[in-house]
């Protein structure tokens, strides 16, 4: 797993790798509630995992996910795995072919971007 670790840390500092990270205030301070990460490569997101130390920790910073996805213009979410859980958030199983032409569509141009927000903040950075 340590090449996993160095392979995501080389690609945030290229400003592709993100997290995406949901906190909860419990008795004043900021707790982790959940969270995924992946890879954004022009107009697509490659999930890569999530998380959730509270319940529906992932949950919420899957739909703050989709939310920032959709007012940036990036069309796919990648999800990897058709759950029924991402199912029941409004995923849908593309076939290969349809899949594939919108992966060569959307990463034709691939742009770096820096994640900064107080609900949503880069892999190196802890809250305030």
């Amino acid at each position: 797993m340590p090449e996993m670790i160095v392979a995501y840390e080389r690609l945030h500092d290229m400003g592709l790798a993100h997290s995406v990270e949901a906190w909860v205030e419990e008795g004043g301070e900021q707790i982790l509630a959940g969270g995924l990460y992946g890879v954004e490569l022009g107009k697509v997101f490659f999930g890569e995992s999530m998380f959730h130390e509270r319940p529906d920790g992932s949950k919420a910073a899957l739909a703050e996910l989709v939310t920032d996805l959709a007012e940036r213009g990036i069309g796919l979410l990648d999800c990897q795995m058709p759950t029924p859980h991402l199912m029941r958030m409004g995923a849908r199983l593309l076939d290969r072919r349809e899949f594939l032409a919108r992966v060569r569509e959307g990463t034709r141009e691939i742009r770096r971007s820096i994640w900064l927000s107080a609900n949503r903040t880069s892999a190196s950075q802890k809250p305030a």
